[in-house]
């Protein structure tokens, strides 16, 4: 039986404006086949927690430039947790400092990926990485 297609959620979570860079991630991830829901601008943890739940996504893929992400990205995570939905992976990119990444990862944030970082490697983390959900 063929493996499923991977369903992957990108989401800008906060006030963050600026989208370009989720756009150029969310069409990388189209182009090689897999299916990608995105939310648009201004999205709270809850909203996209609650998207990622409805459509039944195989990973949510975060993008933020506004500096909330040590707030935003491990409210998604635990979110996701406290729904039940905690094996859904988290991962995501940005403007986000070196020193930041470790504590990111400490919180339940799979990879992230920061500015300069080709489509390509990241296409080829997610092939490696992200498996179908049951």
């Amino acid at each position: 039986m063929a493996e499923r297609t991977l369903r992957l959620l990108v989401a800008k979570p906060g006030l963050d404006g600026h989208d370009r860079g989720a756009k150029i991630v969310a069409r990388a991830f189209r182009d090689a086949g897999f299916e990608v829901i995105y939310t648009g601008l201004r999205q709270t943890p809850e909203q996209i927690v609650s998207t990622a739940i409805q459509e039944d996504v195989d990973a949510v893929t975060l993008s933020i430039l506004s500096g909330a992400h040590n707030t935003l990205f491990p409210r998604v995570v635990n979110l996701l947790r406290e729904k039940g939905a905690g094996d859904i992976p988290v991962f995501g990119g940005g403007i986000i400092p070196e020193d930041d990444i470790p504590g990111l990862k400490e919180a339940g944030v799979m990879e992230i990926f920061t500015p300069g970082t080709s489509t390509d490697v990241i296409v080829q983390w997610v092939k490696d990485n992200i498996k179908p959900q049951a």
